[in-house]
Parts: structure tokens; sequence; C-alpha cells
């Protein structure tokens, strides 16, 4: 058996030669799941069983190869879940937690909540978890993400939260959910959103469906029907929240401002960079 701490320094070197954002963090979640363990209980191992080693280098070769991180372990931590991922399902990323955030904040009892352009179900199960008395959709066109939404619906039911409704559908169409239109308290939406030609990481190019990441020449091809989509679905003085690029920072509000919504505001994530927008329907 050799010594974890000097594989994962030989392991940090190596991704980060091959340019992977984070060569330490990833060296250690490679370590601890291949390990069983949780990263903070790498601290109580000190040598690296021979087996286990062999899988860990292996899975540092396919990260230095700019395969994501969440697709070699399965899973992706999302706002205290952990999301089962793999090809054709977009990555959830920790900067949508803050819409989820917000979106928790503006809620009252037992609210209707619908989450569009769901992906793998991220936003819509992290409300179901947090808040079991509200009744969450979750719409998806596409069916490989549609795979791993109900895959992870079936999971978090599985663990005790209440079951959410998967919907396959075009978030946009007027149709999907109709007979819910007016009724709605909470629109939540990570939508597609990154313009047409904007060079993105390794990983998001290669592996992230392109119909998730890019949304026409200036990324608000699926946003403008969405603002429309959301105003019919919900209540008056019901709440609005939609991530966006960060070069959005101001027309994604004055495309709410424009269309009548009210108390329009842009957010900003942990770097401060403009992210989501939030808006409430008129009374």
């Amino acid at each position: 058996m050799n010594s974890l701490h000097d594989a994962i320094v030989a392991a940090t070197s190596q991704l980060a030669q091959a340019g992977v954002a984070s060569p330490r963090v990833d060296a250690e979640l490679l370590a601890a799941y291949v390990l069983g363990k949780e990263r903070k209980e790498l601290l109580t191992v000190e040598q690296f069983p021979a087996s286990a080693e062999r899988r860990f280098w292996e899975l540092v070769r396919k990260r230095c190869a700019r395969i994501p991180l969440q697709h070699l372990t399965g899973t992706a931590s999302f706002h205290q879940l952990d999301l089962a991922v793999g090809p054709g399902g977009f990555i959830p990323r920790p900067e949508t937690e803050l819409l989820v955030e917000w979106g928790l904040s503006v809620m009252g009892r037992e609210p209707v909540v619908v989450d569009l352009c769901a992906g793998t179900g991220a936003i819509g199960l992290a409300v179901a978890h947090q808040r079991p008395d509200a009744i969450v959709y979750a719409v998806e066109a596409e069916p490989d993400a549609l795979t791993w939404l109900h895959r992870n619906a079936e999971r978090r039911r599985a663990a005790g939260d209440r079951p959410i409704t998967v919907v396959a559908g075009d978030a946009t169409d007027p149709h999907v959910l109709a007979g819910l239109d007016g009724r709605v308290d909470l629109v939540l939406a990570n939508p597609p959103y990154v313009p047409s030609g904007v060079r993105v990481p390794e990983e998001v190019a290669k592996h992230d469906p392109s119909q998730a990441v890019f949304a026409g020449g200036d990324g608000l091809a699926v946003i403008r029907p969405l603002v429309s989509r959301a105003a019919a679905l919900l209540r008056p003085g019901g709440w609005f929240g939609v991530e966006h690029d960060d070069s959005h920072g101001e027309v994604v509000p004055r495309l709410l401002t424009e269309g009548g919504w009210t108390e329009v505001s842009d957010h900003t994530d942990l770097a401060g960079r403009p992210r989501y927008a939030t808006a409430r329907r008129a009374a």
C-alpha cells in the first residue's frame, strides 16, 4: 500500500497540468469516492489500498481528459442533495443554489411551484426537499435529461421527500401545464442562456448537452418566451426567478419590466457577476 497523501499530491499535479480548474479538490474527491468515504474523512487515512489506488488513477486519467468529475462519480451535490448525473444531462451548478434560496424566501404556505427547463431536476427537487408542503412540477423536453430527471425524482421519493410531478414537454409551449395557468405561486427556471459562439470550458463543450447550454446569438432565445409563459402560469402576485448569462444583467430585467412585471431585480452570484433576475406578476 502507498501513501494516500503522496497519491493526492501527484494527482493534483497531473490535473493542474491538464488544465483542471480545481485540481486539489478534484483529486481529494476522487480519492474519497474510490475509498467510499467523505472528503473530510481522508485525514484519517494514511495508506491507499492497492485496488482502490488503481481505480483512483484510472479516474484521474479520465479527469485529465476533462471528463467532468460528476460523470466519474455519478453524482452532483446540489443544495443538500446528491443527484444522479451522467451523459445527456446538464450538471447542476452551485450558483443555481442562490436562485433556489431566493425562491424559498418568497414562498407562502402550500405553494404551487413550477421548475421550467428542469434538466436533472435540481431546482424542483431541492424545493420539494426543503418544503414538504410544496406542490412541485418539473418540465423538461429532452429525452436524455428526462431519464435523469425521472431517476432523481424516484430517488428522492424513496428517500421520503414529497413526490414531484415530472412533465415531458417544451417549457415555452403554452399548452404545457395549461391547466395550471393563473394558479402557480412560483416559477423558477435555469434555461439555456449562453450566446452561441461563446467559448466555454472543455467539460461543458464536450459533455454538457449543447441544447441545455446555448440559446441563440444573444443567449435569449429561450428566456424571451419563458417570460411570457411564466406570466401566464402565475397567479396575480406570484413570483418568477430565472438564471441568466453574466452578460444579461441589464437586458433580462428590461425584458421583465417591458413585459409589465413589478418588483424587478437582478442578483449577483458569489463572484459578483450578474446571475439571475426576479420579478412579480402584477396583481
